[in-house]
């Protein structure tokens, strides 16, 4: 039986008392310097842990740069974020071994999740099994995924997909709705699936105020995530604002 890991208890752990907020930087927009000044700024402002990857250029050299930085500059968890097999760095803490369950190709539902088995245990990296939904519009994460989004009139189908994953021994689940996406996930979608799974659930994806921050928590989130708030800021300063009203909104819901 695969047994917790460290930072997936920590999640648990942080998960009993409190509502959690994630931050996801995309190597492909952020360089290692600001990658390592945003995960300073984030863990003094109360962020739980950071995220690392992208859809699209998120590999190799540049990822290990990214992942070095945030290390040497804060103490938070973090997690890698693959867009596929290619999405590993050594020097994380843990990875989302997510499965896409809405694409329509096989190689985001199993296919990279084999390729890069072998890298994550080689690394000694820890999984953190995720099924991870495509909402839409899904943006450019859909497009890349071969995604089939589900339609955000239709919150059954979302539950219908996480209570799936779940059964298939999934321990987190993600509802997407892409980055940059003009709005987030529907309140009545986040309500209809927290209310069939009995495991951590996770929204991303067009999040960017105090407003957004609160509904998705009270809708039943356990974690949210945001990313392209922080970094299009445009300034360190702006993204110290946005990621504080963020965090109040995510922190006032209790679990």
């Amino acid at each position: 039986m695969l047994r917790m890991g460290k930072v997936e208890s920590y999640i648990h752990e942080k998960l009993e008392k409190e509502k959690l907020h994630f931050v996801l930087l995309d190597p492909d927009d952020v360089s290692p310097e600001t990658a390592g000044k945003l995960a300073k700024m984030s863990e003094e402002l109360g962020v739980d842990a950071i995220m690392v990857g992208g859809s699209t250029g998120a590999e190799g050299e540049i990822l290990d740069e990214v992942v070095k930085s945030i290390k040497e500059s804060s103490s938070l968890p973090v997690i890698l974020f693959p867009g596929s097999h290619w999405g590993i760095s050594k020097y994380a803490d843990a990875i989302f071994f997510m499965s896409l369950l809405n694409s329509r190709n096989p190689f985001f539902i199993t296919g990279a999740q084999a390729l890069g088995a072998f890298t994550v245990k080689r690394y000694g990296i820890e999984p953190i099994p995720m099924a991870y939904l495509i909402i839409e519009p899904g943006e450019t994460v859909g497009w890349v995924s071969d995604a089939k989004p589900i339609p955000r009139h239709k919150p059954k189908i979302a539950a219908a997909y996480a209570l799936a994953g779940q059964y298939m021994g999934m321990r987190l689940v993600y509802l997407e709705a892409g980055s940059g996406a003009p709005e987030h996930v529907p309140n009545e979608m986040i309500k209809t699936v927290k209310s069939v799974i009995d495991i951590p659930l996770i929204v991303g994806g067009g999040i960017r105020s105090y407003e957004d921050a609160k509904e998705v928590a009270q809708s039943g989130a356990d974690i949210i995530v945001t990313g392209t708030a922080i970094e299009k800021a445009g300034s360190l300063e702006e993204a110290r604002k946005r990621l504080e009203s963020i965090i109040r909104g995510v922190k006032e819901v209790k679990p």
